[in-house]
């Protein structure tokens, strides 16, 4: 929970230099500009695959884990469970241990009781709204976002996300809880798909522990099992379910129950393990006194460990091939063409050029496939073909006419490049030329 939730709230306050023209935010989603920022990572809107990717990449992912080691995800690192646990922890801090959270439920009002379930209330809409102020700090410069906060200078949008945030945390971590898990979670209706017998899980041995009984101290253990029914098992676990009946859909693979068992058997002398995570096939056999070790490699680890070999060299080759110069030609639609009366054809184009940088370029543009064309660039200000300013970061958008004396002829192929004056890199884009209506 100290790492999750370090990582959570610490991260907006990552500072990662790109420049003077860009945040120095390492994770950064600023909706403002459509940019995502990742450390060392910057993705456009028109680099939308890249998000399809790490998402296909994190699925995979989750699904190898859980072939391996269960529902560790859902057990230790969900932010339901995460905050759920913390949310926990502030009413055992607050309140008690179970059996004094429970006489205080039942007990008649009074200021005692009054006192300390607002006071839980309270510490716990300050880690909500601590959490929905946190979440937003990921779309915003953190540092600036914080000392807003302080000078009451908060926009009313980010104010109206922290307020959404803070009342869903509270409602799902302090009332819903285990029903999210068992109802309103896709992922618990999926997850057996992804088992098999050499699956980490939590499992109850049954050989050692049945038959099942209370036991006093001093007391013979012949002839019984090591589970004494104290149903501690079941009453620390967050979905409510009792192990012993075997592994189940409500189980996330927390541990809690693996703890309160061991906890009994040190207190009755017993080993512990009577509870523990061991996979289907090692219970069998070790019910048939055979031993074995943990299998990680097996076809099934295989293929998702295969496939997110081949997703991450498909991400790796896209991110080393990427170019920081992108440039679209799109045609006009109307009107296709214009003769001038000099007998000239002119062609309307509006030029795209992504300057994906952090300085400011120059660039010259340059036609292929047309004889005697004239580049014109409508804009304000003295702009030419060989002069085009595209500020950093930025995307630069320009109308051009393309003016050809010919007559009129079938559409031809033409080619625009655009070259960066201060290096070598370029990029070109496929267009035609258009000098009568097309038949029909």
């Amino acid at each position: 929970m100290i790492v999750t939730l370090g990582i959570y709230y610490l991260a907006p306050f990552i500072r990662w230099d790109r420049g003077p023209n860009a945040p120095d935010q390492a994770i950064l989603i600023d909706l403002n500009n459509g940019r995502a920022y990742w450390f060392f990572i910057e993705i456009w809107p028109q680099e939308v695959y890249y998000l399809t990717g790490i998402l296909v990449l994190a699925a995979i992912v989750l699904f190898f884990v859980t072939s391996l080691f269960g529902r560790v995800w859902c057990g230790y690192t969900c932010p339901q469970t995460v905050w759920t646990d913390l949310y926990v922890w502030v009413e055992r801090i607050v309140q008690g241990d179970r059996a004094a959270r429970k006489r205080l439920h039942e007990a008649p009002w009074s200021f005692e009781k009054v006192r300390k379930l607002a006071l839980t209330h309270f510490i716990w809409l300050v880690i909500a709204w601590c959490t929905g102020g946190a979440f937003v700090l990921y779309f915003n410069d953190a540092p600036t976002l914080v000392r807003s906060f302080f000078d009451f200078d908060v926009s009313p949008t980010v104010l109206a996300f922290i307020g959404g945030l803070t009342i869903s945390t509270y409602v799902m971590a302090g009332f819903a809880r285990e029903q999210v898990c068992t109802y309103m979670c896709p992922y618990a209706r999926f997850q057996s798909a992804m088992f098999d017998e050499d699956t980490l899980i939590i499992g109850y041995d049954e050989k050692r522990g049945e038959p099942r009984g209370s036991h006093k101290k001093g007391e013979s253990w012949d002839g019984r099992g090591d589970c004494i029914d104290c149903t501690a098992c079941v009453q620390v676990c967050p979905t409510g379910i009792d192990i012993r009946h075997g592994l189940q859909m409500e189980c996330i693979a927390c541990g809690l129950c693996v703890d309160a068992c061991n906890n009994i058997m040190d207190k009755v002398e017993r080993p512990r393990g009577l509870i523990r995570y061991d996979t289907m096939r090692h219970m069998k056999l070790k019910a048939q006194g055979i031993e074995q070790q943990f299998r990680i490699l097996r076809p099934r680890t295989i293929y998702y460990g295969a496939v997110i070999s081949g997703v991450c060299l498909i991400m790796l080759t896209a991110l080393l091939t990427r170019s920081n110069l992108e440039m679209t030609a799109l045609h006009d639609r109307n009107p296709l063409f214009v003769k001038l009366s000099d007998g000239t054809i002119r062609n309307g184009y509006e030029i795209k050029i992504l300057n994906k940088t952090h300085d400011d370029r120059t660039f010259r543009l340059s036609l292929e496939g047309l004889e005697d064309a004239v580049i014109n660039v409508r804009s304000a200000g003295d702009v030419t073909p060989d002069q085009i300013f595209v500020p950093a970061d930025s995307v630069g958008h320009y109308h051009i006419f393309v003016l050809a004396p010919m007559k009129p002829d079938d559409p031809k192929d033409i080619v625009f490049t655009l070259k960066d004056k201060n290096s070598d890199q370029s990029d070109t884009y496929e267009s035609v030329f258009i000098s009568r209506r097309p038949k029909g």
